[in-house]
This record gives structure tokens, C-alpha cells and sequence, in this order.
């Protein structure tokens, strides 16, 4: 009786062994399982959607369709912040670059690839038009063209200045006036007159600022030159 009492309380202690060791064996690979997720899940990206919204070209409100370029602009706050260019990501013209000055802020741009071809600014009211007729008559067709004001953009601004920027598709270059606001995209080439235009005038009863009128901001998507 004792010798079998003795084999049972072995089996026992032999049984609670291996339950110990598999329940041990359990827990570790549970533990094991939990960290590896936690890895995997840690080194996948997490989906945009519920992180964060998602940002398109320039900060558009929406994508452009394919063969579009997205653009964003703002003309000058009054004589103190200069105007601002952005096109397909890529900040053309601003302050922080500084590259924009006092008149007509311009951006010349390929049509077929979107590359930057040339940016200037020309100052409209102490400035010299010729440059600035020499440089409009100088685009070559299917080029993009970005126009923004900053201070004053017309006092020196004669007819033929004024014709050339109307034939790149602008409707209100023929009334800008002294520190009117105004931004434009236009191209050479265009047969019809640009949707993408803006223009506010100079008056002491609306102005924001004292002198100036508020400032003009415009997004879009400017087709693709195809051929």
C-alpha cells in the first residue's frame, strides 16, 4: 500500500511538472506572439486615412485629374508681404525665397513638362517698362505664364505691356490700375480668354489695408500641353 501510495504521489508530482512546463510553454508563446504583433504592427504604415487627411499638390482642396498641373497663388499683402507661387508642389515665388519684388511678379513655365523656364518681377512704379515688354514678347508658345501683383502693379504699365499680357489670355489687364490687386495664369498660345484670373481695385471705401485692397488668393489645375 505504501509503495503504491508512493508511485501515485510520483505520477502526481510528474503530471504537475509537465502541466507546469506546458502551461510555461503557453505563456511564452503567447508572450512571444503578443511582442511579434506588436513589431509587425509597429513597422506597417499606418492607414492615412485614420491618421491624418490627405494633402494634395500646392494644398489644393482637391487632386487635379491626370494631365493637369496643380497650382496655388496669392498676390502681395499691401507694400509688406510679397506674393506667393506654387506649382506642383513646388514653391516657385515668395518671400521666403526671396525673389518676388514691388510691380508684376511673373513665372515662366514649360507647358509640356512643367519646369520652371524663368522667374522676375518688375517694378511697375519707379521700374522700367521695357524689360518687361522685351521679356513678354520673348515667351515662346505653350508656355505657362503666372502673373501676381505686389504694391503696385500698373502706373508704368503702357499699351503694348498691356496687349501682350492680354493675348496670354488676361480680361482685366486693361483695368488695372495704381495698387490694384490682381493674379493671373495665363500661356502663350491660348485662343481663348484665361478662367483663371482675379482683379480687385484700389479704393478707399473697400480697401483692407490702408491704401490697399485685401489680397487675392486662387487654386486650380492648368491642362497639359499635349503636342
Amino acid at each position: 500500500m505504501v509503495r503504491a501510495g508512493g508511485i501515485l504521489k510520483l505520477a502526481a508530482l510528474i503530471f504537475a511538472f509537465l502541466l507546469a512546463v506546458f502551461l510555461a510553454f503557453q505563456l511564452l508563446e503567447i508572450n512571444l506572439d503578443f511582442k511579434l504583433s506588436s513589431v509587425i504592427s509597429k513597422s506597417m504604415p499606418m492607414n492615412e486615412g485614420s491618421s491624418k487627411p490627405v494633402r494634395y499638390k500646392c494644398g489644393l482642396s482637391k487632386a487635379c485629374p491626370v494631365g493637369h498641373f496643380a497650382f496655388k497663388m496669392a498676390s502681395g499683402a499691401a507694400s509688406v508681404v510679397g506674393p506667393r507661387m506654387c506649382l506642383e508642389d513646388k514653391l516657385l515665388m515668395s518671400g521666403v525665397k526671396n525673389n518676388v519684388g514691388r510691380g508684376i511678379n511673373i513665372a515662366l513655365i514649360n507647358g509640356r513638362t512643367g519646369d520652371v523656364i524663368k522667374t522676375d518681377y518688375h517694378d511697375m512704379w519707379a521700374g522700367d517698362v521695357a524689360p518687361f515688354i522685351k521679356l513678354l514678347k520673348e515667351i515662346e508658345d505653350g508656355t505657362v505664364v503666372m502673373m501676381a501683383s505686389f504694391d503696385d502693379p500698373a502706373t508704368k504699365l503702357n499699351d503694348e505691356a498691356r496687349k501682350l499680357i492680354s493675348d496670354l489670355g488676361s480680361s482685366a489687364i486693361n483695368n488695372l490700375g495704381f495698387r490694384d490687386n490682381w493674379i493671373f495664369v495665363g500661356g502663350k498660345g491660348i485662343k481663348t480668354k484665361s478662367p483663371f484670373e482675379q482683379h480687385i481695385k484700389n479704393s478707399a471705401d473697400t480697401n483692407k489695408f490702408e491704401g490697399w485692397p485685401e489680397v487675392l488668393e486662387m487654386e486650380g489645375c492648368v491642362p497639359q500641353r499635349q503636342d
